[in-house]
C-alpha cells in the first residue's frame, strides 16, 4: 500500500491532460525498468509490458491521461478562453488553480480559472450566469492585461493547460484528489508489478500490462493491443453514485456501461473470484461511462472484455476514494491472475 500510495502522489504530480502525457508515460516506463521489466512505447506513446506468465493471454490497461484543458483564445484583456479536453466540468473546475504549458518555449504559467468578471461586488449577475467555458476566463498570475502582452510572453492558441490536482490522503485511509481516474488504478497496476516480480506465486497465465495516453477521448485501447490476446480488462474507477452499489472502499466490477454489456464469461469469473477471496466487491452498471476495453472492441479487436476499479466518488471532479478500495482492487487483480 505505501508503494502504491507514493506511485499516486508522483504521477498526480504530473500534469497530463490527454495529448501532452510524455512525461507521465515516461515515468510509468522508468518506474518499470526498476522493478525488472523490459517495457516498449507504442506510436501513440503509451506504456505495454509482459510481466510473465504463459497461456491464455490477458492484458490489464489503465491510463495516465487526464481531464484538462487547451487555450482557444488570448482575449482582448489579457486572459485566455480555454476549451475542455475530455469531460472536463466547468461547474466544478471553477475557481481552480492552473498551469499554461508552452508549446513553443517550454514555460509554465500558472493562472485561474474563473468567471468572466468575477467579482460577486461587481457582477450582480455573477450567481445567475451559466457556468460554460465561453463564460470563463483563466486569469494569469502575470502582468498582463491585453493580447499583445500575453502572446509576448510566448502563450499561443493550443497550449496545453493542466490543473492543480489537490492531492490529500487522510488518516482515516481517503484518498482524494483531481485525476484518480484513472492515475490511482495506474499505481495499481504497478504495485501489482511490484508483487509478481517479488512473491514466488505463479502467474497462471500470459500477463501484459498497457498504460494508455487516450482514454478520455475515447481512443486509448483501439490500437498496439499484442496479437497474442485473448481478453482485456480495463482497470479503471469504479462508480459510487445514487442507484448503484458500490462505495469507495469497495472493488466495483461493471456487468454493463454506455456501451453494452461486458462478457458474461469475464464477469461471472471476476464476481466469483471476488466471492471465494472474501473481496469486498459490488456488481454495477454503468449508466453513462465508456472505458478502454470499449475502445479495443470498438477497433475491431476480437477480445473477451471487463472492467473493474477503486470505488470513486465525484467522478471527473474533485474525487474520492479509500485505502481499502485500493486493496480490495489489488487483491481482485491478483486472484484472478495468480496461481497460490
Amino acid at each position: 500500500m505505501d508503494y502504491i500510495l507514493n506511485q499516486l502522489k508522483h504521477l498526480l504530480a504530473i500534469p497530463s491532460p490527454t495529448g501532452y502525457t510524455s512525461n507521465a508515460a515516461a515515468y510509468i516506463e522508468d518506474e518499470l525498468r526498476k522493478l525488472g521489466y523490459e517495457p516498449s512505447v507504442t506510436n501513440k506513446g503509451g506504456i505495454v509490458v509482459c510481466i510473465g506468465g504463459e497461456g491464455n493471454p490477458l492484458m490489464l490497461s489503465s491510463h495516465v491521461d487526464t481531464l484538462g484543458g487547451m487555450v482557444a483564445e488570448i482575449k482582448g484583456n489579457g486572459r485566455l478562453r480555454m476549451v475542455n479536453i475530455g469531460g472536463l466540468n466547468p461547474n466544478n473546475a471553477e475557481t481552480e488553480n492552473c498551469v499554461v504549458h508552452c508549446r513553443m518555449s517550454g514555460k509554465n504559467y500558472c493562472g485561474t480559472l474563473q468567471m468572466n468578471n468575477a467579482s460577486v461586488h461587481v457582477n450582480k449577475d455573477y450567481s445567475k450566469t451559466s457556468r460554460e467555458f465561453n463564460q470563463m476566463e483563466i486569469v494569469l498570475d502575470e502582468k498582463t492585461s491585453s493580447a499583445d502582452e500575453t502572446k509576448a510572453l510566448g502563450i499561443m492558441t493550443g497550449d496545453f493547460i493542466s490543473f492543480d490536482p489537490r492531492t490529500t490522503i487522510t488518516e482515516s485511509g481517503y484518498i482524494k484528489s483531481r485525476f484518480l481516474d484513472d492515475k490511482l488504478s495506474a499505481a495499481i497496476l504497478l504495485g501489482y508489478a511490484k508483487r509478481v516480480k517479488e512473491t514466488e506465486r505463479k502467474l497462471a497465465r500470459k500477463v501484459y500490462l498497457y498504460f494508455t495516453v487516450y482514454e478520455e477521448v475515447g481512443h486509448g485501447c483501439a490500437g498496439a493491443i499484442p496479437s497474442d490476446i485473448e481478453e482485456i480488462i480495463s482497470v479503471d474507477m469504479g462508480c459510487v453514485g445514487d442507484g448503484l452499489a458500490c462505495t469507495e472502499c469497495d472493488v466495483s466490477i461493471c456487468v454493463k456501461d454506455s456501451a453494452g454489456p461486458y462478457n458474461y464469461e469475464v464477469t461471472t469469473n471476476l464476481i466469483r473470484c471476488a466471492n471465494e477471496n472474501n473481496i469486498g466487491f459490488a456488481a454495477d452498471i454503468y449508466p453513462y461511462y465508456g472505458s478502454d476495453a470499449d475502445a479495443a472492441l470498438q477497433a475491431g479487436h476480437e477480445l473477451k472484455h471487463g472492467l473493474i476499479g477503486p470505488g470513486v466518488y465525484a467522478s471527473h471532479g474533485y474525487e474520492r476514494s479509500h485505502k481499502e478500495g485500493v486493496e480490495n482492487t489489488l487483491r481482485l487483480i491478483e486472484a484472478y491472475t495468480l496461481l497460490k
